[in-house]
């Protein structure tokens, strides 16, 4: 087993164990890190294949953790959201649109650490609607669906095996469309394949490693991991602007 085989595994592991854990936050750990040994063109393809597994042997798991009808309304709204996020992409300021999506995710989660996270009582479709196409939105134009279903769920204070039970049942679906599309592009070939083989026993092994983190959590205590999480994604997100401008 050579170098890169080695690393490629490490970032597996570690990306799947935060995913599991958290429900989240894994694709800021593998395509940018995989990127760095291993092509684009196999990095995002192969965390695909990993997140449809993650996603699939978790929902097959904690199926009773899944807040289903607010899975399928969160996965229903995201399709109208992601050909606006690809117009975004292509017709506005990236940098701009990136510099205030920061600004908005790292103000809401900042707020939530030193303060009390507002609280939705009841599951009332507007706001899954408006939650599910931010994600779709998201998704179009950066890949990011997560920030916008995260804060959703801390609003409505989901505990820690329902919010990631719930993250999956929707990313289940939207892995699935976004495989669709790299199997359309002719991107899911041999090299992708070879690597989620050797891979997958280090996902498998992460994945209950991760549950068991999660059950261990208090409520409380995830969403400062959460709202942690999110300001990171944001700080990417303005770095990302920032580089832009040049800054």
């Amino acid at each position: 087993m050579n170098s890169v085989t080695l690393y490629v595994l490490l970032v597996v592991f570690i990306a799947t164990l935060v995913r599991s854990a958290f429900g989240f936050g894994e694709a800021l750990v593998a395509v940018p890190l995989l990127a760095l040994r291993i092509s684009v063109a196999v990095a995002a393809p192969l965390a695909v294949l990993l997140s449809i597994t993650i996603a699939a042997v978790i929902v097959v798991q904690d199926r009773q953790e899944v807040h289903f009808r607010s899975a399928f309304w969160l996965v229903l709204a995201t399709l109208p959201g992601i050909p606006l996020g690809l117009w975004l992409l292509k017709a506005a300021d990236e940098r701009v649109v990136e510099a205030i999506l920061a600004g908005v995710i790292i103000s809401f989660s900042a707020f939530s650490l030193v303060a009390r996270t507002p609280y939705l009582g009841s599951d009332d479709r507007r706001w899954l609607i408006a939650f599910g196409f931010a994600a779709g939105v998201l998704g179009g134009a950066y890949g990011m669906n997560g920030p916008p279903l995260v804060i959703y769920g801390a609003l409505r204070r989901w505990t820690p095996p329902r919010l990631r039970a719930t993250l999956q049942a929707y990313f289940l679906p939207a892995s699935l469309v976004g495989l669709a599309g790299y199997l359309s592009i002719g991107l899911l070939g041999r090299p992708v394949m070879i690597n989620f083989l050797i891979c997958l026993p280090a996902a498998l092994v992460a994945i209950p490693l991760g549950r068991a983190i999660n059950r261990r959590i208090q409520s409380r205590g995830f969403l400062v991991y959460i709202h942690a999480g999110l300001i990171l994604i944001g700080l990417t997100l303005l770095g990302r602007a920032l580089r832009g401008w040049g800054v």
